[in-house]
């Protein structure tokens, strides 16, 4: 596997017209990382003690109870904070102190009013919401309640769109740091002092910590000062909102999906089953997130930067695709080899039949590093029309995808749609951003995504199909030699100088695993 020749000079040195973006992919990537990576350590922990104190049903009821505090914050919320981190980004590369100033106390006025409008919606829809997803109301005054959270998320949303839009990457990472500690003391101490009873206190703190946290780095950007009246206030509030509502559907639609399939799992099958389904979607996630997560904080705002020149978004998108899968493929390789003891470290042995979910949400967890760079094309380029379009149908998709398979084949079902539904979204997206851009994969990203792509699927037969010590060997091989493809990869398209490649090839028989 090479690097895009598009990317290159015939000398094989980055052209200085198209400049190569992997390092600062890698660089935002390892920032994100490092931080997900301390998040996780450090949630190891809590998530542990937890499950433990709460069992699989206090699990299931916490995703529940967060899943449904979300959904509310995304109806009342605008999509103010998603469109923010693009009108920020804008702002701030037009260089007028005036409009980045007049956008960003727009965002956090707004941010403060929809946060309460959330409140207000949760208490008003405490007693049906309970009664639909409960089937009594005894849930109804912890859903009340829960409106606070709706409140210090909104306000975290619009301070960390805020660091998000003039790509403040090492400050959204230390937000993830010092939020993880602070909130994991929180938690522990609560769930140790109250039990079950302690779900919503905890939940409620957690957001209080969050919404505190941020604003002590947001506060610090300070635009030049600018006075809005209401009609000043109104005009930049009329361009957050008018694409906010378009990020609003997208996320409400998918807030109430997740919120539907969780919904019918605990009517179907139980609070346990959906604890069993929390922890294998998380756990499947948890080494591809931070290449997610980069990609909201420090891909999307390039990309926007650069919506104007097809030639350049195509570049973007397959460099972000390359990174993105060397990056990943360890992690979702170990994820399949060693489901069952993941499961057991991470949660207890109660949860160890949700083992059997992980291998068909890792494909699903794939298909999302692949297809995400792509998806972000069309709100790069503000086209609200197709985003609304391509979402929508996505999440009718997954709707329809888990009812069927999970009537049909109870939970398992439920995770089998995941990958499915990246399958039709992954084709959805190329033909979306060819129309749009003309994208296409070159042949570098082309053959890098069959090539991994394969690994995966062994990964997955065995994990699947082999006995438990035979899938363990053949998963620990397959883990070796995706890290080694992986480093080779990431090694020619930095380059030989990169320190990043400098620190690998001291390890004794390194340069021998590279290639070189």
């Amino acid at each position: 596997m090479t690097c895009p020749s598009s990317a290159e000079s015939p000398a094989g040195e980055p052209s200085p017209e198209v400049p190569s973006s992997y390092g600062q992919i890698l660089r935002s990537s390892s920032i994100i990382g490092g931080a997900t990576g301390i998040n996780h350590v450090v949630g190891l922990i809590r998530t542990k003690i937890v499950a433990v104190l709460l069992g699989p049903s206090g699990v299931g009821l916490v995703g529940m109870y967060v899943q449904l505090s979300g959904t509310i914050g995304v109806l009342a919320g605008l999509g103010i904070g998603s469109s923010g981190v693009r009108q920020i980004a804008e702002a701030h590369g037009s260089g007028d102190p005036m409009r980045m100033a007049g956008t960003v106390k727009t965002l956090r006025r707004l941010s403060w009013v929809t946060g309460f409008m959330g409140w207000i919606l949760a208490a008003s829809l405490a007693l049906p919401l309970s009664k639909w997803i409960f089937e009594d109301t005894s849930h109804a005054w912890a859903i009340a309640l829960l409106g606070a959270t709706v409140l210090f998320s909104a306000i975290s949303s619009g301070q960390t769109a805020l660091l998000e839009g003039v790509r403040r990457i090492g400050d959204l990472a230390r937000i993830q740091v010092v939020t993880t500690l602070l909130n994991t003391v929180a938690a522990i101490a609560l769930y140790a002092w109250l039990h079950d009873r302690g779900i919503v206190p905890v939940l409620m703190v957690t957001a209080a910590i969050q919404w505190v946290v941020s604003w002590s780095f947001a506060r610090q950007v300070q635009p030049t000062p600018v006075s809005l009246s209401a009609a000043e206030t109104l005009k930049f509030g009329k361009e957050l909102v008018s694409l906010g509502l378009v990020f609003m559907w997208s996320g409400l639609l998918s807030s109430v999906v997740l919120l539907s399939i969780r919904a019918l799992i605990i009517r179907e099958l139980g609070l346990d089953a959906n604890g069993l389904y929390q922890a294998a979607w998380g756990i499947s996630g948890m080494f591809a997130g931070f290449i997610l997560g980069a990609m909201a904080a420090d891909f999307y705002p390039r990309l926007t930067a650069a919506a104007s020149d097809h030639e350049a978004v195509n570049r973007l998108v397959n460099e972000q695709t390359e990174i993105g899968i060397l990056l990943a493929l360890p992690g979702l390789m170990g994820t399949l080899a060693f489901a069952p003891w993941l499961m057991h470290l991470l949660y207890s042995a109660k949860f160890i039949p949700g083992a059997d979910l992980l291998p068909w949400f890792v494909l699903g967890v794939f298909g999302q590093v692949v297809s995400w760079p792509m998806g972000f094309v069309v709100i790069a380029k503000n086209q609200k029309s197709w985003f609304l379009a391509t979402t929508t149908l996505a999440s009718l998709l997954q709707l329809g995808f888990t009812y069927g398979f999970l009537k049909a084949m109870g939970l398992i079902g439920a995770a089998i749609a995941m990958p499915v539904l990246y399958v039709f979204y992954t084709l959805l997206v190329v033909v979306v951003s060819r129309h749009l851009t003309g994208f296409r994969w070159n042949h570098d990203a082309a053959r890098l995504l069959l090539a991994s792509g394969l690994i995966v699927v062994c990964g997955f037969t065995a994990a699947r199909s082999l006995p438990v010590g035979a899938g363990l060997v053949v998963g620990g091989i397959l883990v070796i030699a995706s890290a080694i493809f992986s480093l080779r990869g990431l090694a020619r398209c930095l380059g030989k100088e990169h320190r990043m490649i400098q620190m690998a090839t001291r390890a004794p028989g390194a340069k021998w695993l590279l290639g070189w």
